[in-house]
């Protein structure tokens, strides 16, 4: 088949996966699967041969990624029943003092996103944000905006989280060195983030009835938010009041038979988040400069392995938040269990990306696609990014945008010759386009939105502008790193 055949399918293929999620709302795992088999058969895949490019494309990508994905959301489901997350934000806040309060839940969105998926540490930790507005007497905006914008950099930035994880297999990163380049990344972006929001939230939007009534009381106005934006910033010397907590019904009724117990200690959840971490950072530098013989190289590879590191963190977690608190093995059981639903369709979707990328691979359509983007004259880093963010602003989810990306360059990326530390560079780079352009067509902007009760037309001034602000700002510093590793 003509190579001119195997793109016009290939930019059909996406047309049509586009068209499916976005017009008929198909969900996005059917669809990743039906395009891959009409992409495989129109490209010439013979009929004998295409359950076997199915299932092997389905089976490399789960292999890789099922263990790190499931084994991150429980550590993440019992930080988060334990109460640690809240915990965790309010050591923060007092550690910060009352001034720094937003730099503080930033902070704590930074950690919390460690472990946590965005949707469910924006439902855990807004709460908190409502009390702190509260009492403060100042806009949601000024302690929302830069939390949750913390949220989603680490979600769509780092492994555990499923769109990192799925790169790093597609791509094979090695996960350590991602997590060596992309942390400080992170962090810097931030407090970038933190800085920008502030200046965003000294004008005041409008808040929707419900969440002011909810966050004020009654008897606040959208007259008396401006006022208080006007205000200086008078620091609140009282005390925060921490909302009940809310998150899906199935964690809640979880939660509602959980033994009361006190809040776990601010060291303790900072040790269970930086563990995995550690581990995984250290089997990477041990690899790096030990003796190939070396007795600690060896048991630091087998402890610095992502899928090794988050189980030794996951039972440490079940131990020392679970059984040491008063949780019989039947509610940790449940507790553990009950991260599985929410993560299940995420990994199929990682794996009908890796389907997807199989099929481009073995009809040769990789090859064609390798070629065209390398007539581009664009450095690989930026073709990462463009792809992701053009994927990512057209059908919004951040998973699908960089698996389905991971799948498109992997070819291209195995006709170069790059050093382990530019694939790290370029997963995050990826991770930024990742980051960019979060709007009407992505769940995570109609969240933020509806709990920090602003307009669609607000939500794009400042959520959607903070968060391209931030992807393409990662973009920026990975391409200044790129000469220097």
């Amino acid at each position: 088949m003509s190579p001119s055949i195997l793109l016009v399918t290939a930019a059909a293929g996406i047309a049509l996966l586009l068209l499916l999620v976005l017009k008929y709302k198909l969900q996005p795992f059917v669809a990743l699967i039906l395009v891959s088999l009409i992409v495989a058969l129109s490209a010439g895949v013979k009929a004998t041969d295409l359950v076997a490019t199915i299932e092997g494309g389905m089976g490399k990508t789960l292999g890789h990624i099922a263990i790190i994905i499931a084994l991150g959301a429980m550590i993440g489901r019992i930080i988060e029943l334990s109460g640690g997350s809240e915990a965790l934000a309010q050591a923060l806040i007092k550690r910060f003092g009352s001034r720094r309060t937003a730099l503080a839940l930033t902070t704590a969105g930074f950690m919390v996103g460690v472990p946590v998926f965005f949707e469910v540490g924006v439902i855990i930790l807004m709460p908190l944000v409502y009390g702190i507005a509260r009492r403060a007497r100042k806009p949601l905006l000024v302690f929302a905006l830069p939390m949750c914008a913390a949220l989603l950099t680490v979600h769509a930035f780092l492994p555990p989280h499923p769109g990192a994880v799925a790169v790093a297999s597609q791509l094979g990163v090695d996960m350590g060195r991602i997590l060596m380049f992309g942390l400080p990344i992170t962090a810097f972006l931030c407090y970038v983030g933190y800085s920008v929001a502030g200046r965003m939230a000294r004008r005041a939007y409008p808040m929707t009835d419900d969440i002011r009534a909810e966050v004020y009381g009654p008897h606040v106005s959208n007259q008396d938010l401006v006022a208080w934006a006007q205000e200086h910033d008078a620091p609140s010397q009282q005390d925060v009041v921490i909302s009940p907590m809310s998150t899906e019904a199935s964690a809640s009724s979880i939660a509602a038979r959980l033994p009361a117990a006190p809040a776990p200690g601010f060291g303790l959840i900072v040790s269970l988040i930086l563990l995995p971490i550690v581990l995984i950072l250290l089997g990477t530098v041990s690899g790096s400069l030990l003796p190939v013989n070396s007795l600690l190289r060896s048991i630091m590879t087998v402890l610095g392995a992502p899928l090794v590191a988050l189980l030794i963190d996951t039972l440490l977690c079940a131990w020392l938040l679970g059984a040491r608190r008063g949780w019989s093995r039947s509610q940790i059981s449940d507790v553990i269990g009950s991260a599985i639903p929410a993560v299940a369709m995420v990994i199929l979707i990682a794996g009908a990306g890796g389907v997807f990328g199989k099929v481009l691979v073995d009809t040769g359509i990789g090859a064609v696609v390798s070629n065209l983007l390398r007539s581009t004259g664009l450095p690989v880093l930026a073709l990462g990014f463009l792809l992701t963010m053009l994927l990512r602003a057209v059908q919004g989810s951040t998973t699908v945008a960089l698996v389905t990306t991971a799948g498109i360059i992997s070819p291209l990326i195995a006709t170069l010759s790059l050093s382990p530390n530019q694939m790290a560079l370029l997963s995050l780079a990826m991770g930024g386009g990742g980051l960019a352009a979060s709007h009407i067509n992505d769940a995570g902007y109609w969240i933020f939105t509806k709990m920090a009760g602003l307009s669609v037309a607000d939500g794009l001034r400042t959520w959607t502008v903070l968060t391209t602000l931030l992807g393409t700002l990662g973009f920026i510093l990975t391409s200044l790193l790129w000469p220097f590793v």
